[in-house]
């Protein structure tokens, strides 16, 4: 886990080793200072030589002036650097969320994704600079410190890094409980902004159904975890903070009793002992800023980048051959062989031992009861999921042995459920060819019949559709939808309830473009409105055991079985 955080370095490695120099000048400059007071107070003041003390007062200006220079650079491009690989990791992150599967996401919350794309990884651009920055520093302060101490008197020096050790074990005895504190809070903001995101989504559903208080106490529910958990996580902070200053205190105690001893027994003088205490002061600086600083800043970083490199290490289920199929002339013969398969949270197979062929070109009708596995079907042929046993085919390949893009891009899939991009109609008709020149665009909305009302708008193509298409209606959104599908011109089509939300004049004129698509694609058609299938090659009728019958429209009426009754069943209504 680790490496992988150092790998992020990589490519700013420029920017990395300069942000470091400039603390490490920093830490220099810091440290020449209790050395030139203790000169000037031994040496140059009672020799009276004010032409030296103004040389060496001009070359401590120059050297804060400098320090003031390097203090900004370390301010604004460290931060560049933690905002680089914050960025670097957001785009890894996101590019892994492309590629997993959808049984991935059908166990995730909308607001834990999200959570993971920003605040934790906020938390780890600011480790990822302060805590190198802030621990170098302190390094350098506290052995440069110690040395120049134990030149000046060993003995005192050892006494009080006796309590800088106590403090070290004090700390990695604190550190545990604050990572467990820490994880817990990137658990439960997690969990809160999943909440957040959830009821913001609702929030027409909520108005709809004067359900405004429900949701606002579920939330309190929810924040207040949070605030416990922030509580639980600053209790930690505040008993190892206070530790840290306790045992600081201890070693300025023990400085000033035993150094008074050293002064009273000649071993140093007032000034090495005015010397000893500033140094010492950088060290227990450095200490704090370890202690608090960089402790603290690690804990929420690093319980951040934990929650990162557990997606990283996700492994989709949706798995590439070796040497995968990139290039193919699609035809279009669609075949499911002995296919068995279930959803993770079902406990019953939806299909078992299921076959079923579709010819290049024919145009397939799926009918039957709801949870019969219609719309698995559709979803196994992209390999949204895969199959358990058996296989399915397309020109007598199996999709497995299929490059993913190369599958995909060959089919065109409209749902019941259209999701609408916030943006444009023009980008949401774009999103099934997003290469397509305008021209295109319109074609392709003409034939969906939804041109005529895009032009309507004072902003026509470029009209703003809103939040999930909020602005449009369920018929246009399906429309919208289906102009996609005329522009991506698939070679297989597949229509999961595409007309669902159309009224029936609408209905029957985008039905006429369908039957002249589905002479040159092969179209799978998933209904329940048994009228809109009525010209379709061949209608499967499903039930939870597979196919029950399969024929044209006339030969199913004529058998007067399943199919008959349903079609009959929904005149009547």
């Amino acid at each position: 886990m680790f490496k992988k955080f150092v790998s992020y370095y990589k490519n700013y490695l420029g920017l990395f080793i300069f942000d470091l120099t400039c603390v490490l000048i920093m830490g220099g400059i810091d440290l020449i200072f209790p050395s030139a007071l203790k000169n000037i107070l031994n040496t140059i003041i009672p020799a009276g030589d004010m032409q030296t003390l103004a040389v060496y007062g001009a070359v401590l200006f120059g050297l804060y002036v400098l320090r003031f220079g390097l203090a900004y650079c370390v301010g604004y491009y460290g931060h560049t650097l933690g905002i680089n690989i914050e960025s670097s990791m957001r785009l890894d992150l996101f590019k892994k969320f492309e590629t997993l599967d959808y049984s991935y996401f059908d166990t995730k919350k909308t607001g834990e994704l999200l959570a993971n794309l920003t605040s934790h990884l906020n938390d780890v651009s600011e480790m990822a600079h302060h805590v190198p920055e802030d621990l170098f520093i302190s390094i350098i302060m506290a052995v440069g410190s110690f040395i120049i101490l134990m030149n000046s008197c060993w003995q005192l020096t050892l006494i009080v890094f006796a309590f800088v050790i106590i403090l070290l074990i004090y700390a990695i005895w604190r550190r545990k409980k604050m990572m467990a504190r820490f994880r817990s809070v990137q658990n439960e903001r997690s969990e809160m902004t999943s909440k957040m995101s959830n009821s913001l989504e609702g929030i027409y559903l909520t108005k709809a159904y004067s359900n405004e208080e429900f949701e606002i106490e579920k939330f309190k529910d929810t924040n207040e975890s949070y605030r416990q958990s922030r509580r639980k996580s600053f209790k930690e902070i505040g008993l190892f903070s206070s530790g840290v200053t306790f045992f600081t205190n201890m070693a300025n105690l023990a400085m000033l009793v035993i150094g008074g001893f050293f002064v009273y027994k000649q071993i140093i003088d007032y000034v090495d002992l005015i010397t000893f205490f500033l140094y010492i002061n950088f060290l227990i600086q450095a200490l704090n800023k370890i202690g608090n600083s960089v402790v603290e800043t690690f804990q929420q970083g690093w319980s951040g980048y934990e929650k990162f490199y557990q997606v990283m290490q996700t492994e989709s289920s949706i798995k590439e051959s070796e040497h995968p199929i990139t290039q193919h002339d699609f035809k279009g013969d669609v075949e499911f062989k002995n296919v068995t398969f279930e959803y993770h949270s079902n406990e019953s197979h939806v299909l078992n031992n299921f076959s079923l062929q579709v010819k290049a070109g024919q145009n397939v009708a799926l009918v039957g009861e709801t949870g019969v596995g219609k719309s698995t079907i559709s979803k196994l042929i992209p390999r949204f999921y895969d199959v358990e046993k058996g296989e399915v085919l397309i020109d007598g390949i199996n999709v497995k042995d299929y490059d993913l893009y190369t599958l995909r891009s060959s089919l065109g899939h409209v749902q019941q459920d259209v999701f609408i991009f916030w943006g444009t109609i023009k980008d949401n008709i774009l999103y099934g060819k997003p290469k397509a020149n305008d021209e295109e665009v319109i074609e392709a909305a003409k034939r969906a019949h939804i041109h005529d009302f895009i032009t309507s708008l004072p902003d026509g193509y470029e009209t703003l559709v809103g939040e999930r298409g909020i602005r449009l209606s369920g018929g246009q959104k399906q429309r919208i939808a289906i102009a996609r599908l005329f522009l991506r011109k698939p070679k297989i089509v597949i229509l999961d309830e595409a007309t669902s939300a159309l009224d029936n004049v609408t209905e029957r004129q985008i039905q006429h473009d369908f039957d002249e698509l589905a002479k040159h694609q092969t179209t799978i058609v998933i209904a329940h409105r048994l009228t809109t299938v009525r010209n379709a090659d061949k209608i499967v009728v499903m039930g939870k055991d597979g196919i029950i019958e399969e024929g044209n429209h006339n030969e199913l009426m004529a058998k007067n079985g399943a199919y008959a009754k349903m079609y009959n069943a929904s005149l009547e209504k």
